[in-house]
């Protein structure tokens, strides 16, 4: 048994805004190590059309996704939440090895344990490719 990973369901507005701040800083690290520790060890992904099954298969598409975005920097902002679960909308931006600049949006449904780690995670996102000076969101 893990320990919990507060806040705990059901959210508050206050801890539901904690529980999305946390996973931005989390994701604005790029270790999928310490990403991956906010999911279950059988926690169910569905990102894009890639369907991921566990905590291991998290880190290595974690690892794939940042090998490609360089420079990635995420904001996550609070659109919902009820009892164990939660939406969110996102939008990152990174650059390939090319160079060429993008900014992702994204919706992200959440569910969570009664621990407070997340069980499922289904994101749909879409891709922009935009020009360097276009870009909102700075690397600090």
């Amino acid at each position: 048994m893990e320990n919990p990973r507060h806040p705990l369901p059901p959210f508050t507005m206050e801890t539901a805004l904690q529980k999305v701040q946390a996973a931005e800083d989390a994701w604005n690290t790029k270790d999928p190590e310490k990403v991956s520790l906010a999911y279950t060890i059988d926690t169910e992904w569905r990102n894009r059309t890639d369907f991921i099954n566990g905590r291991e298969e998290v880190k290595q598409f974690l690892t794939k996704k940042w090998e490609k975005e360089l420079d990635y920097k995420l904001k996550k902002e609070l659109w919902g939440f009820r009892e164990n679960r939660m939406a969110v909308r996102f939008e990152y931006e990174w650059h390939d090895h090319s160079g060429q600049w993008f900014r992702s949006y994204g919706n992200e449904l959440w569910e969570f344990d009664e621990n407070g780690y997340m069980q499922k995670r289904f994101a749909s996102i879409n891709d922009l490719a935009i020009e360097e000076h276009e870009r909102k969101l700075k690397l600090r």
